[in-house]
Order: structure tokens, then sequence, then C-alpha cells
């Protein structure tokens, strides 16, 4: 029986775990999909705590050695397990309180992006935060975990700040007439989590005269589907563009493909998404 796809919500111990579970609350709310916060407790060497033991290796105490790191990680990770089943209970019990009917929590070890990769097939959208537990605090660089995970899935993924959860009244979608973001002007006007919400369109770099049919076509299947919308092509520079739209518009959410072929490939290079993320400040839901 294939399961049931669901919002997937990924949580760690930062200060980004509200907030995601938030927004993805909102979400299965909006979708009526059950949701599941997807908690991955990663077991790189580098992150164990470990002690200075230069002067314990010799000929003989090898074995002993090798003992008591596979002792010493064992009960790190058993701490980890521990600490993380009472957070995933406390994120569970915040998004039953915002009315979500059937939640379920999931621990795994490993690494995010392969974690997310096997379980890709349940997923309707993907939830995280733009830094994790592990990043540096005070940077507005994405986490490293952001791109990895990007560049593995074929689902929509939405990356949030640490800003409180506000729900959506306006979005705006950066359209340039790829196939991926065609693929998400149908995702948009297919979707219950955009129903009743207006959708603003803008395609930038391109003048008028070149975008226009493209624009067309997306204004009109949107209308199609329910959706209030409205576009416009606009010269320049196209993350300038974007983020005096956001500002124009009043746009609470951005939605725009990552890592296309498009004419605006530079713009979602590794340098230019991380810079347009951090500047935009506001959920963004990035389509594959």
């Amino acid at each position: 029986m294939t399961p049931e796809q669901r919002v997937i919500a990924c949580v760690d111990q930062s200060a980004y775990a509200d907030t995601v579970t938030d927004h993805a609350a909102w979400a299965a709310l909006q979708m009526g999909a059950p949701l599941e916060l997807l908690h991955v407790i990663d077991r790189h060497p580098e992150t164990a705590q470990s002690s200075d033991r230069s002067g314990a290796i010799g000929p003989d105490a090898q074995q002993a050695l090798l003992t008591q790191l596979s002792q010493e990680d064992e009960a790190r990770v058993r701490a980890a397990r521990e600490q993380g089943r009472l957070f995933l209970n406390r994120l569970r019990e915040r998004a039953l309180a915002a009315g979500v009917p059937v939640v379920d929590v999931r621990q795994r070890l490993g690494h995010l992006d392969e974690t997310l990769q096997e379980v890709q097939n349940e997923a309707r959208l993907v939830v995280m935060g733009r830094r994790g537990a592990s990043a540096a605090e005070g940077e507005r660089s994405l986490g490293s975990n952001v791109e990895s995970v990007v560049r593995a899935l074929a689902r929509p993924i939405l990356t949030v700040g640490q800003k409180a959860f506000k729900a959506p009244e306006r979005v705006l979608l950066a359209f340039d007439g790829s196939a991926i973001t065609r693929k998400g002007v149908e995702m948009v006007a297919g979707s219950p989590l955009f129903r009743g919400l207006p959708v603003h369109l803008v395609m930038a770099g391109l003048d008028a005269s070149s975008g226009q049919k493209d624009m067309d076509w997306a204004i009109a299947h949107l209308r199609e589907g329910g959706i209030d919308a409205q576009g416009v092509c606009v010269p320049g520079d196209p993350q300038e563009v974007i983020l005096r739209s956001m500002e124009a518009q009043g746009a609470d959410w951005l939605l725009m493909g990552a890592y296309t072929h498009s004419p605006w490939r530079k713009l979602f290079s590794k340098s230019r998404t991380s810079g347009l993320l951090a500047s935009v400040g506001k959920p963004t839901l990035l389509l594959r």
C-alpha cells in the first residue's frame, strides 16, 4: 500500500524548529495532508565530543582505544536520540495545537539529504529552515544542508527563516518561461496550498516583447485554476527586480526555480541563490 503523501518538516534543535513546524502545520492544513516531523541525527565523526588521546596510542592500546571510541559514540547517539524524542514530542504538541489532525514523528541517523531522497516519494512538500543547529550563528548565507537537499530532491521545498510564522496573503512567482517555472505555474494552479491567495508573476531580465507570450500563458493558466493572477515583464537584473517586486507587491512568499538551465541559471547559482534568499528574508518555495 502506497503511503499517503505528506508535508515533511525537517527539524533540528536550532532556533528554526518552531517556525518550521508552524509553516509546515499551516501547509498541511491547507493541503489536507498529514504532517511528519523529521529529525535526522548527524553521525559525523567530527560532531562527536573528543578528548586528546595522543598519549594513549601505542601498539597495545589500539584495540582498547577503538572500543572506547565505539562506546562513547553509542552513548552520544543514545543521548541524542533521547533529547530528540523529547524535542519531537514538544513540536508534535505544537502542531496538534495548531489544528493539524495527524502528526507523525520520525527520527533517523545519517545525513538529511540522503534521508530525504529515501522518503521523497512520500512527500508533497518539504519544509526546512535556512540554517541548522550546526551552522554558525550570525552568518547570512544558507546552511550547507539547504543546497544539498535542493539538489537532491525532485519535490518543492519551502525554506523559512527565524521570523515568527505569518499566514501568507500574497505570493510572488519569479517566472522565466522555462520548463521548471511552467511546472511551477501548473503546481500553483492545481494545489490547494495557494487557494485564495493572489499571485503576482514577474519576468525579469527580458524585454517585454520576448517574454509576453509566456507571461500570458502563465496568467491564463493560473486564472483557469481559480487563482487571482497578475504579471509583468520587467527589464533589469533579476535579483534586483525580484527584491523590488517583493517590496512593491507586499508579497509574503517568493516562489522560484532552483538550479535551472534557463537564462536565469546564473541567478540560481550557489552564491546568487544564497544572496537572494538572505536578502528576501521571506519564506521561499524552491521549485524542482
